[in-house]
């Protein structure tokens, strides 16, 4: 007697070669991936052997950058796992800079201000309220929604420096180590050439007990000959290159805007200037000792600056001319490489000028 052989179905048979087909297909990938993956790191090998830390960093920026464009929806996930910096996204951006210059001018009555109420005059927004009133500036602060930290705004003058210097001042990081004695560290660690944005890191004592706090940001610098002002924005990014340390306490939230208007020109004395800030220093202090540490250091922070511009006038050190070459509002003009030098020029500070 014949026993029949059972059959298998005509679809297991299907199943078992698809699994089959995709098995090879698998460790094909493999290969591929595999051997991509060796290509790029002796690619790496190579370029770490003929380039500076610097210009691979450009090399890998452009190369992310044109990855970004054809894959943006999971862009910021691969970026954080391969250590790069999104200058897309990170930019201080063309509007945020115009926006700093139409604060300045909507503010311009605030010059008259009504002291029985404590208010701007003109001001549209209510919810500023004045904390102090010097012979050059004022200080006004408001509440930022859903925090217990204040946004605070100064607008002042000064009469006996030049914008320029003033602006230069602000800008030189090398300078800045010396007449800022709270400075522990201060460096540019990445630059945009296209916007001419810096990624800069900033480490300074806080008042005792507090530790020392570091804030990593991104600033960009404009001078609008038009319109004659000088604009200088900055607010915290994370980079890959400067990670948080148990050296400092890391500060995530910080802004800073900077508006300058000469009362006539660049390199003449006398300007008014508008200046916003906030940030989240991450201590235990309830709000009104906060409020205090910012209203008391607020007047020091900017003596000490006006003093600088002061040395920088006198040409008594050697600062970075940042505003470049500014006679007209000609658009052809080619920035300055220069340092205004003094009696003890020092060396160093960024060297492309983006203006």
């Amino acid at each position: 007697m014949f026993h029949s052989v059972p059959r298998r179905p005509i679809c297991e048979f299907g199943a078992h070669k698809r699994k089959g087909l995709l098995s090879i297909f698998a460790d094909h990938c493999s290969f591929v991936t595999g051997h991509r993956l060796r290509r790029a790191c002796q690619i790496g090998e190579l370029y770490s052997n003929l380039y500076s830390e610097r210009t691979r960093w450009t090399l890998v920026g452009s190369i992310w950058r044109r990855f970004q464009s054809k894959h943006a929806p999971s862009g910021k996930l691969v970026a954080a796992l391969a250590g790069v910096f999104m200058w897309e996204n990170e930019k201080i951006k063309d509007e945020e800079i115009h926006r700093c210059g139409l604060e300045l001018q909507t503010l311009e009555p605030a010059k008259c201000l009504n002291t029985s109420s404590g208010t701007m005059t003109g001001q549209q927004d209510p919810s500023w309220e004045i904390v102090m009133e010097k012979k050059d500036f004022r200080v006004w602060r408001r509440p930022i929604p859903n925090s217990h930290l204040y946004e605070y705004r100064v607008l002042g003058s000064y009469s006996d420096v030049t914008p320029r210097q003033f602006f230069n001042v602000q800008l030189d990081t090398e300078y800045r180590k010396k007449w800022d004695s709270l400075v522990i560290k201060l460096e540019v660690v990445d630059r945009d050439a296209a916007t001419g944005s810096e990624v800069v890191h900033w480490a300074t004592h806080f008042p005792y007990p507090m530790y020392s706090r570091d804030y990593l940001y991104v600033r960009r610098y404009f001078v609008d000959v038009n319109n004659n002002l000088m604009i200088l924005v900055s607010r915290a990014v994370q980079h890959p290159r400067v990670p948080e340390t148990q050296e400092f306490v890391r500060v995530h939230s910080y802004q800073s805007k900077m508006v300058i208007r000469p009362h006539r020109s660049f390199d003449e004395n006398g300007f008014d200037y508008l200046l916003t800030y906030s940030d989240d220093p991450q201590t235990v202090f309830p709000r009104y000792c906060l409020s205090w540490m910012v209203s008391s250091g607020m007047p020091d922070f900017l003596e000490k600056l006006h003093t600088a511009a002061l040395r920088a006038k006198n040409l008594e050190v050697g600062i970075h001319d940042y505003a470049g070459v500014i006679k007209s509002s000609d658009t052809s003009r080619q920035p300055s490489q220069e340092r205004l030098s003094g009696e003890n020029p020092h060396t160093g500070g960024p060297g492309q000028i983006y203006a």
